[in-house]
């Protein structure tokens, strides 16, 4: 492990503005970026949002986020070791950080259900 990545990661709930916030994060070769999450959240910030729910790769569609520009399931893309830029999906409503509600509108309980 002598190679660091750094994941500049856009944190804001809705109603704040976006800031960038810069973590280094241990890399070794195959790690993939939910690896690199999963290490900032347990090592430096509890409180980053973000989603998984793995049951093997690319089951659960639930790590859906932005890295440089493109979406990507967090388990599927591999951390690289240099600057990445990660951003929650801007087609989603915001949660927090890179936590987006993911579920079609029709698959919400309560919600957008006629009465």
């Amino acid at each position: 492990m002598s190679d660091l990545a750094i994941l500049r990661i856009r944190r804001a709930a809705p109603g704040e503005a976006p800031r960038y916030e810069d973590h280094v994060v241990p890399f070794e070769h195959g790690q993939s970026l939910l690896d690199g999450l999963r290490h900032i959240r347990a090592q430096a910030d509890s409180g980053l949002a973000f989603r998984y729910s793995c049951i093997n790769a690319n089951a659960c569609k639930q790590c859906m986020m932005k890295v440089d520009g493109k979406s990507v399931y967090a388990c599927m893309a591999r951390l690289e070791a240099r600057v990445m830029v990660v951003e929650p999906l801007p087609n989603k409503e915001l949660i927090r950080d890179l936590l987006t509600d993911v579920a079609p509108s029709d698959e919400r309980l309560g919600v957008d259900e006629p009465r």
